[in-house]
């Protein structure tokens, strides 16, 4: 199985519920006065859906053909792409890009896409990079390894002199996966910020 028919298998199977904004995006974004945004392996499309909901210029990408479908369906005033962030990458630039829980179990220069990603975010604009710090029971990725954002922030090597840290931390949040069932988990906060206006 490749990741584009191990994603869509996924996105196949989750379609059927209504997909709901990550916790931790809406607590980042729902301050911040609305612009362009990109939504970097945005899966169901709750992030995508809550953004454009608050006027947010939504452009949502994914190498899930199924992901990217449903969300289209779903309607909006959304750009939805079918993109493979190993090869390609979007048109444009960004007041926010947002990567959440970005990983896969296949092969990807994480920190490349990453940091293609900084250069698409306007002056003044916010890479927020969300990752698991601990896997739920029912997560696919048991076995994962878990770089701090002070990790994801070595790796990415972006110049100081342009690129602020606005946070990077550690944080518990209940999440609730499968049949409801619930377990405590940990977030890996990363928000840099761009020079700028």
């Amino acid at each position: 199985m490749n990741a584009t028919e191990f994603w869509d298998e996924l996105h196949e199977r989750r379609a059927a519920g209504t997909p709901k904004v990550n916790a931790r995006l809406a607590e980042i974004a729902g301050p911040l006065s609305p612009g362009t945004v990109l939504d970097l392996g945005c899966g169901g499309g709750g992030d995508a859906l809550w953004l454009a909901a608050r006027g947010w210029r939504v452009t949502a990408v994914d190498i899930s053909g199924a992901a990217v479908r449903a969300l289209r369906e779903r309607g909006g005033p959304i750009t939805a792409l079918r993109v493979d962030l190993a090869e390609d990458f979007p048109d444009g630039t960004f007041d926010l890009v947002s990567a959440q829980y970005f990983h896969t179990p296949f092969a990807l220069d994480r920190a490349r896409v990453l940091r293609t990603a900084a250069d698409s975010v306007n002056p003044g604009g916010r890479l927020v990079v969300v990752d698991h710090g601990s896997a739920a029971p029912w997560s696919w990725d048991q076995d994962a390894e878990y770089p701090t954002p002070g990790d994801v922030a070595a790796e990415l090597d972006l110049d100081q002199a342009e690129w602020s840290i606005d946070r990077a931390e550690a944080t518990e949040r209940q999440a609730t996966g499968p049949e409801g069932r619930t377990a405590t988990v940990i977030d890996h906060v990363l928000i840099l910020r761009r020079a700028g206006r």
